[in-house]
């Protein structure tokens, strides 16, 4: 079906589709009978997370033997990761947390680089058999129907997710955040899944993202999506977004500016790696 998108890495996407899909069934498969146990104290990390990426995997390697991957359960140095000529950015289960608590949130994140730039992305809702889809040049795609960010102009108008550490404290940057943007916008959501935040802001449901701590698995495709969708994307700062370090805002056009601003000012600077 991605095939016809006009763009050269077409090709890429219809893999990283096909790959997804088969992380989601891995994760409808294991819902419910998975044994858990702890990857740090706050981090729970499931037999689903493990059977999703092997999936995914199996997947790539098949068309791309000789590409890089970078996943969350192998993480590995993610830079020179980043700079090899390919490299599969992939997040088998984003919202791991609300999958245990069948909490109906979750999705496979897989995006792929070329040369260090994002050209491929899909964020897969497989409870709700969602299939958002990005390549480099060729838009922003929910199934076969092209998505786009709002229009909202004004950050009061704007409905804004974050992400937030597990067991963040009261004085960490993000709930310092929280605090300035109170009153802003809105509203401000949580999801658990900064996938899936990423998606509702290409597809226009969410009008804003921002996260000052989250990892490069975590928003890759996401935030390819945006862009093909018309949004803006910076680092938290304001400054250029760097997959890498993945501190992120993520916005329509007509609110980046402001959210930004509002997070400059509550004096919470963004976590570098």
């Amino acid at each position: 079906m991605y095939s016809a998108i006009d763009s050269p890495h077409a090709e890429l996407l219809e893999v990283a589709v096909e790959a997804a899909k088969a992380g989601g069934a891995k994760l409808l498969e294991w819902r419910g009978k998975f044994k858990t146990r702890e990857k740090s104290p706050a981090d729970l990390v499931t037999d689903a997370d493990l059977a999703s990426q092997k999936a995914i995997a199996e997947v790539v390697a098949h068309h791309y033997p000789d590409h890089a991957f970078l996943g969350e359960e192998n993480p590995g140095d993610i830079r020179p990761l980043l700079s090899q000529p390919h490299c599969w950015v992939v997040d088998p289960l984003d919202g791991t947390t609300n999958y245990v608590h069948d909490f109906p949130a979750f999705a496979v994140s897989v995006a792929v680089t070329t040369g260090g730039e994002l050209a491929a992305g899909v964020i897969y809702d497989p409870l709700h058999e969602r299939v958002y889809a990005a390549a480099r040049g060729g838009g922003a795609w929910l199934g076969d129907e092209p998505i786009r960010v709002r229009t909202t102009e004004q950050l009061s108008d704007a409905l804004v997710a974050m992400s937030l550490p597990p067991q963040a404290k009261t004085d960490s940057p993000d709930v310092l955040d929280f605090v300035s943007m109170v009153g802003r916008c809105r509203a401000i959501r949580r999801l658990g899944s900064a996938a899936l935040n990423l998606a509702y802001v290409a597809q226009g449901v969410l009008d804003a993202h921002w996260a000052r701590y989250i990892h490069p698995w975590d928003v890759a495709a996401g935030v390819l999506l945006v862009r093909e969708a018309g949004g803006i994307v910076t680092a938290s700062d304001g400054g250029e977004f760097d997959l890498a370090s993945a501190h992120l805002v993520a916005a329509a056009p007509g609110v980046q500016d402001d959210l930004v601003q509002v997070l400059q000012q509550s004096g919470a600077r963004p976590v570098n790696r």
